[in-house]
This record gives structure tokens, C-alpha cells and sequence, in this order.
């Protein structure tokens, strides 16, 4: 089952956000995410807050975007009586779980009711996750004509043997095929791979990178496995079944995507994202890097408007009877002070291109920018310029150099 949730402080029932996050909110961007809690069968490596039909016990999937709908109601009515001014949505994103388990007619409803709620922003990128087994030519053509704009497949990998390690469902000969209907249609396309999967070679890597490379989507995520705690891969590791992730492979695996991608045009922008070109980066995960606002709407979804930041509670029976009860379903929630957003902020920007500014570290960190540079781990010459950038072995080190820019070590 899902991890549990952070602890935090009790939110109040009427959802009203603290003073301190209306102030500078006309200058942040406003996101939207919608968390879509169900899965046909749960991955043995997935720690998400994910549920299986079985699992679910007195909330019905049917009912289920009638409840974020609730939410995005009160959602709304909580930000004005924050005082937090009204802004159109310029991204929206919905996942999971596995979003396009729900009719395209709900997911449309849930998109409709965040554009009755804010109205969403000319140019708006709005994207949902999918399951290459998931969707159909319809349903994707649906999904634009309700206003998606972009969809992410969840291909993880082209090799059967990988795919069945990682519990995947689809047949990744069906990947070619659900990005053309795809393309048919307008939307978009981004493919999510993982590598380091227990018994994954080089060579299977290659394999995969070859695949998603000859879809030519507009966008490629490649995020190295993480064994969670709890889930049924850390058992088997424990157990000896499977044998644990090599850091060294894995690296050798960042470094073939990076060189692959980079050669066929794709440009890195995030330690594990790459676009073809800046226009089809994902916006919606850039605001998160960037620090701006969101809400997230369903069981589990964390938001963060202005510094606060909460997180809604986890089970869909609790989310669905908080909603109905026209309560805020956040289970708890934390006001970052200054020092704490200081760090965060220089923590989620040195994942991307453009760094953190030189200026924002404090004397310490400054002082350990020669030594990064010195190690090969951040670019002379941006460094020169202002900007603290990750260099290819900066990226495989990230929380290393994070530490040292922070005074940690």
C-alpha cells in the first residue's frame, strides 16, 4: 500500500489559506492537478496513492469525478475567501494511478469544471497520463476534443522481460501505435521510461531508448528506478528473489539516454527530462521547479499556494465523504518560512537548465561553486555568468551537489 502521508499541521475545515499566501500570487503561475487514484493491477515498485478494484472499499469508481468536481467547487470558493486573486489556469495535469481508467467523458467533466472554476489560459497545456493498454484511437480523440492538449504514456520499457519484472500490463509493440493515434488527433505525446529495473541490461536500455526514439515524441522522461519502502519489489529484494538495483549500471544508463537523446535532438532540461525543442517541455512540472501555485484535487493530492503548502487525505472513501460534506479534504498542512523556501528553491533549481542564480547561495555555498567546478560537477562558463548549471556528472550527483551548495558537507 502507499506510504504514509507527512505529518503537518491540522487544516481547517473551510479550506482559507493563511494571509501570507496571497502575497505575490499575481506574479506565480496557477496549476491544476488531479490525482486519479485507480489502477487495473498495482506495479510491484509502485509506492504511488494507487488503488485496484479489490482494494477499494466503500466509494465507487463511477462516482468518482463527481467528487473531484466537489472539490474544485470548494477549491475555487477557498482561494477567494483567501484573498488570493483569481487567475486563469495555465496548466493542468491529470494523474494517478492511471487517469484513462475513467470514461474520457469524466476525465472531460473534471477539465471542465477547473475551466468553469478559473477559466484556463489561451495556449494552456493541459496533459493526462495513459496506459499504453489504457486508451484507444477514440478515446484519445475524445480527450482532445474535450480540451486535452497532451498525453504522457507510461511505456517504462520495450522489453518484455523488463515489463514483466516491473508488472507492467501493455505489449510494447502496442507503444508506435497509441502515439500515432495520438498524433492523429493533435495532441501531443511524452513517453515515460525507467531504467535500473532488477535484471535490465545495457543493452535492453538501448533496446528501449531505440523504441521510444523512433515514435519521435515530443518529449522523453527517463527517471532511474527507486525501490520505495513496502512495496512488493523492496520485498523481493530483501528476500534475495530479485536482485537490488547497481548504482554504477544505473549511470552508465543516465549516460547512454543523455548521449542518445541529446544526438537525435532532444534537448535536457530537468535531470530526467529531455524535449525537442523548449516549446514542448512540460510546463506543468516546470511550475512545481519553479516554485509557483498549484492545487491538487483527490485522495492524497498535495497543493501549494504562496508558501502553504497541504495534502488531502488518502483513502477515496474519506476523500469522497469530506467533499460531499462540503469540507476542505486536506488531512494536514505546513507554512514554509523563509529559510525553508530559500532551500527548497535551491534545491529544485539546479534539477533544471537555467540553474540558480549565484546570488541566491548563501556565502558558504558560494564559496563551494570552484570546488563543484574544480570536480567537473557545474559548467565553468554559466558559473561565469551567474548561474549555478549541472554538467552531465553533476546531474548523476545532484543531491551531492546540492549538499555542498547548502553548506551540508
Amino acid at each position: 500500500m502507499p506510504g504514509a502521508l507527512p505529518l503537518g499541521d491540522p487544516a481547517p475545515a473551510d479550506g482559507v489559506l493563511p494571509g501570507s499566501a496571497a502575497v505575490g500570487a499575481g506574479e506565480r503561475d496557477f496549476g491544476v492537478y488531479l490525482h486519479v487514484p485507480f489502477c487495473r493491477v498495482r506495479c510491484g515498485y509502485c509506492d504511488f496513492n494507487t488503488y485496484t478494484a479489490t482494494e477499494l472499499r466503500g466509494v465507487s469508481q463511477s462516482e468518482y469525478a463527481g467528487h473531484a468536481v466537489r472539490e474544485v467547487a470548494f477549491a475555487a470558493e477557498s482561494l477567494e475567501r483567501s484573498g488570493v486573486p483569481e487567475r486563469e489556469v495555465s496548466t493542468v495535469f491529470f494523474g494517478g494511478g492511471t487517469p484513462t481508467l475513467l470514461p474520457p467523458d469524466d476525465l472531460g467533466a473534471m477539465l471542465a469544471a477547473v475551466r468553469g472554476a478559473w477559466g484556463i489560459a489561451d495556449g494552456a497545456e493541459v496533459t493526462t497520463e495513459a496506459n499504453p493498454d489504457s486508451v484507444d484511437a477514440d478515446d484519445l480523440r475524445r480527450l482532445a476534443d474535450a480540451g486535452f492538449t497532451r498525453v504522457s504514456f507510461g511505456m517504462q520499457s520495450a522489453v518484455p522481460s523488463v515489463l514483466a519484472t516491473l508488472e507492467r500490463t501493455h505489449d510494447p509493440e502496442r507503444i508506435p501505435l497509441v502515439v500515432r493515434w495520438a498524433r492523429e488527433t493533435g495532441l501531443q505525446v511524452s513517453l515515460d521510461l525507467i531504467y535500473g529495473t532488477p535484471g535490465e541490461t545495457l543493452d535492453d536500455w538501448s533496446r528501449s531508448l531505440d523504441t521510444a526514439l523512433a515514435c519521435e515524441p515530443d518529449h522523453i522522461s527517463a527517471y532511474a528506478l527507486i525501490v520505495e519502502p513496502g512495496t512488493k519489489l523492496a520485498r523481493q529484494i530483501r528476500s534475495g528473489a530479485v536482485a537490488e538495483p547497481d548504482d554504477d549500471l544505473e549511470a552508465d544508463m543516465y549516460e547512454l539516454a543523455d548521449a542518445r537523446l541529446t544526438a537525435a535532438g532532444y534537448g535536457w532540461y530537468e535531470v530526467s527530462n529531455w524535449a525537442a525543442d523548449d516549446a514542448h517541455r512540460s510546463r506543468h512540472n516546470l511550475a512545481y521547479w519553479l516554485g509557483h501555485d498549484w492545487w491538487g484535487v483527490g485522495p492524497g493530492a498535495h497543493s501549494h499556494v504562496g508558501g502553504v503548502r497541504w495534502w488531502n487525505v488518502k483513502h477515496p472513501a474519506a476523500y469522497a465523504q469530506r467533499v460531499l460534506a462540503g469540507e476542505s479534504p486536506a488531512a494536514g498542512r505546513e507554512t514554509l518560512d523563509a529559510e525553508t523556501r530559500r532551500v527548497e528553491r535551491v534545491l529544485l533549481l539546479t534539477r533544471i537548465r537555467e540553474g540558480v542564480a549565484v546570488d541566491e547561495l548563501e556565502a558558504p555555498g558560494r564559496r563551494a561553486v570552484a570546488g563543484l567546478i574544480a570536480d567537473g560537477l557545474v559548467d565553468a562558463k554559466a558559473a561565469l555568468a551567474g548561474s549555478v548549471v549541472l554538467t552531465l556528472r553533476g546531474r548523476l550527483l545532484a543531491d551531492a551537489v546540492v549538499r555542498r551548495l547548502l553548506a551540508e558537507e
